[in-house]
């Protein structure tokens, strides 16, 4: 694997932190900017949005840049944004800060994934893919906790800067570890790109990851409140649940990685229907705590694990240019969206456990978007394209001194 990939899951580990460190000091950050909690949270719903409106727009203002350069950038872009939140004045400013952030976030993870098409062979996508995501689990798994230690030892604008430090260690790595590349050339440029989304089958891939994703995080957005007022655990124990539950995506996540490349829709067709049979588990013994813990740990398995799969599938369905993984992004967000949005309607109508049967029907839902390849002729090889899509270009080889 190339060492660029990487160096690569750095800087994703630095955005993730960097994405979820409100989540674990809302209190302290309401009295700092003198608002409510859930003002606070507002910042969390503003973060994703502009994840998954304003990252497209900027990967494609970057898009002329080679990719080493556009890292470059959407990293300044990215510690602008942290510094301008560790030194807001108000609430005003903290919400531009988490906008910034957010569309920087967003553009990143694009033009990483499309990197790491380059990097790799065609057959080798799904594991690189899988190092860099690991960025990802490592985030939910220490960026979260870490992050929320500093904040409650030293104060909440802290974690800003911790994390602004990282940032700029992610990016020293970046350039000395990443090759120098030219823009890829694909004889077509923004028009290659954007053509490529007139293809309904990269729309119905694109529908399916958001399915995925919004039935794991109509489940994961509530396991506080499911595991101590439902379960019966104590507020103290359900950090450790969580951490195991980062732990159990990180194992996810490498294994889905090995079998994406041959197995894509397979993998996901496997994934949706465990998915579905974890949350429903977890809907019907949630009140059983060890049976409750079993299947939270399956849907940290097969849940946000199954990017690997999503992303090689969206890929074979359009390109591996940055623009089409920042729009795949911009989808895995919105199910992001649906799932924590829609979960907190259904708490109101039905309760606690409602979340969790919302998920189940997600994640059936995702399945039915598989049946069109699943019934398909070539479905025996999972994954493979209808129709073929142009080969990439070798990664050019690294200019001096830049890296291997």
């Amino acid at each position: 694997m190339p060492r660029a990939v990487y160096v690569l899951a750095l800087g994703i580990f630095a955005m993730v932190t960097s994405e979820f460190v409100v989540a674990g000091l809302m209190p302290q950050m309401a009295d700092g900017l003198d608002v409510t909690v859930p003002q606070i949270g507002y910042l969390i719903t503003a973060f994703a949005v502009a994840m998954a409106a304003g990252g497209p727009f900027l990967t494609v203002a970057v898009m002329k840049l080679p990719p080493r350069d556009a890292l470059m950038t959407l990293f300044a872009v990215f510690l602008a944004g942290n510094v301008l939140a560790a030194t807001a004045t108000g609430y005003g400013v903290m919400m531009a800060a988490r906008i910034v952030t957010g569309v920087a976030s967003q553009a990143f993870f694009g033009v990483g994934i499309s990197l790491c098409a380059r990097l790799t062979r065609p057959e080798a996508r799904g594991r690189a893919v899988a190092v860099a995501m690991n960025g990802l689990m490592l985030g939910t798994l220490l960026g979260l906790p870490l992050s929320t230690l500093v904040g409650e030892r030293f104060g909440w604008r802290a974690a800003f800067w911790a994390i602004s430090a990282l940032a700029l260690v992610a990016a020293a790595v970046t350039l000395v570890g990443v090759p120098r590349l030219e823009r890829a050339g694909d004889g077509g440029g923004f028009r290659a790109e954007i053509g490529v989304f007139r293809r309904p089958r990269l729309w119905l891939a694109l529908s399916t990851s958001t399915l995925v994703i919004g039935a794991t995080f109509s489940a994961f957005s509530y396991f506080n409140p499911i595991l101590t007022e439902v379960t019966g655990f104590s507020a103290g124990t359900v950090p450790v649940l969580l951490i195991a539950y980062g732990a159990a995506t990180v194992v996810g996540n490498t294994v889905v990685g090995r079998l994406a490349d041959r197995h894509a829709v397979a993998v996901l067709a496997v994934g949706l229907l465990l998915g579905a049979a974890f949350l429903t588990g977890f809907a019907v013994l949630a009140g059983l705590p060890a049976p409750a813990v079993v299947c939270m740990l399956g849907i940290g398995l097969v849940g946000v694990t199954m990017n690997p799969a999503m992303v090689t599938r969206v890929q074979r369905a359009g390109n591996a240019g940055p623009l089409v993984n920042t729009v795949h992004s911009s989808f895995i967000t919105l199910g992001v969206i649906l799932g924590s949005a829609l979960g907190a309607v259904v708490i109101d109508a039905w309760g606690l456990r409602a979340p969790l049967w919302l998920g189940a029907a997600l994640a059936l839902l995702g399945l039915v978007t598989l049946l069109p390849e699943l019934t398909a002729r070539s479905g025996g090889r999972s994954g493979r394209p209808a129709e073929p899509t142009p080969r990439p270009p070798r990664p050019a080889r690294a200019a001096s001194g830049s890296g291997r």
